[in-house]
């Protein structure tokens, strides 16, 4: 008997819907500190899975669950050019 292969799911922390892995983007704190959208989802840090969906980002961070994900407060600065990489990995995901 072929035995099936386990797809681990993740939790988003804006919707907080378990999702397959693959169909969510992961935020890392690095190791120094600083926030990074995580392509691979293999980076070194702690991290934090959200949807391909702005309005998911929107709840993280008006609900202040991104920051206790990461342990960190995070500057606005910072949070728009997550948010506009954010869109360009949506497009770039929904090409494919």
């Amino acid at each position: 008997m072929k035995q099936l292969k386990k797809i681990p799911h993740r939790t988003c922390v804006g919707c907080l819907e378990k999702k397959p892995k693959k169909y969510l983007i992961r935020i890392i704190r690095t190791p120094d500190n600083k926030i990074e959208l995580d392509e691979t989802g293999k980076k070194s840090g702690r991290g934090a899975y959200i949807c391909y969906n702005i309005e998911c980002f929107k709840k993280a961070i008006s609900g202040k669950k991104l920051f206790k994900a990461l342990e960190i407060e995070i500057s606005p600065d910072v949070l728009n050019q997550l948010a506009e990489k954010l869109e360009l990995e949506k497009n770039k995901n929904n090409d494919n």
